[in-house]
């Protein structure tokens, strides 16, 4: 899950008693945050570091409960809350709609629930578990798809194929819930780069998703050799040229069955786009050839960040 920023406690003037590290996507940074999980269930997917301090475990309801009160007391009037920890969505669907009743009754102003989730966790949910899910105010989940090549998947030991992701996007769309993806440029590097995106657009061509996000890939140092180690044979990073060559060839071939709200906003990147897909496809692509012809700058390396 590496399309995350973490969390500053400074965001934040309640007492609530966050283990940290604490992470959120992006576009959750003004939402209340409840922590119902610490830590990942998988945990094991070898370009991240976010959880590798923590140990995965599902927190009380009396404490997720006691939590909720406090943050009401602070924010009754937040209308968006994220459920953390790497994926809330492995709790039972008991669990969670307990806890959505929870945050119901104490923010009667909530209209959006939402949390990380693994295509694992998706599926191992019922067609009826996730239409009750939404039913509650379970409206969105933020899905690391990384790559759509099995080869690559099985590279980064990301615990999921091609097949399976859009099988999840599909349940999750069927139940009526919207999904933001995130895919990894530069994860190939430059000897599998095109597998990478092929395996990707075929992946995002047959399932649908609300929305569609791409990041550049950054390593932390504590978990460079275990990717190395893991991704077999040796690993040359995408320099900005050959990420912005990726971008152009995703663009280019993606169709998907539904129309997706496209960014490239994420800190990490070299450039900011966004779109929406198909109809914006043309002028996605004329962004980026400004960007390779050196026409329109691009984020210097110090500025960018995960």
């Amino acid at each position: 899950m590496i399309s995350t920023l973490m969390v500053e406690e400074v965001l934040y003037s309640m007492p609530l008693p966050y283990h940290m590290p604490l992470f959120r996507p992006p576009s959750e940074a003004e939402d209340l945050i409840i922590q119902v999980t610490l830590g990942c269930s998988f945990n094991q997917c070898s370009f991240c570091s976010m959880y590798r301090s923590k140990h995965y475990e599902q927190r009380p309801l009396d404490v997720v409960s006691e939590d909720i009160k406090i943050a009401a007391r602070s924010r009754p009037d937040a209308r968006r809350v994220f459920l953390a920890d790497g994926d809330a969505l492995s709790l039972s669907a008991n669990q969670l709609l307990m806890i959505l009743d929870l945050l119901h009754t104490a923010l009667p102003k909530l209209s959006r629930v939402s949390c990380y989730a693994t295509p694992g966790n998706i599926l191992a949910k019922s067609h009826d578990e996730l239409v009750q899910l939404k039913a509650k105010g379970l409206s969105l989940l933020y899905l690391g798809i990384e790559s759509g090549s099995d080869i690559m998947l099985k590279k980064i030991t990301k615990g999921a194929s091609q097949q399976g992701i859009a099988k999840a996007m599909q349940k999750a769309f069927d139940a009526g819930l919207k999904v933001s993806g995130t895919v990894i440029l530069g994860l190939g590097g430059k000897a599998h780069w095109q597998e990478h995106i092929d395996g990707t657009i075929v992946l995002l061509n047959s399932a649908p998703i609300t929305y569609l996000s791409t990041l550049q890939l950054h390593l932390e140092d504590d978990i460079i050799d275990e990717f190395q180690t893991k991704f077999g044979g040796k690993y040359e990073m995408q320099d900005d040229r050959g990420v912005l060559e990726e971008q152009v060839s995703l663009i280019s071939g993606l169709n998907p069955p539904k129309p997706v709200i496209f960014r490239s906003n994420h800190a990490s990147n070299a450039l900011a786009l966004a779109g929406n897909l198909p109809r914006d496809k043309e002028n996605l692509l004329s962004q980026l050839q400004a960007a390779l012809d050196g026409q329109r700058p691009l984020h210097p390396w110090f500025i960018r960040g995960m």
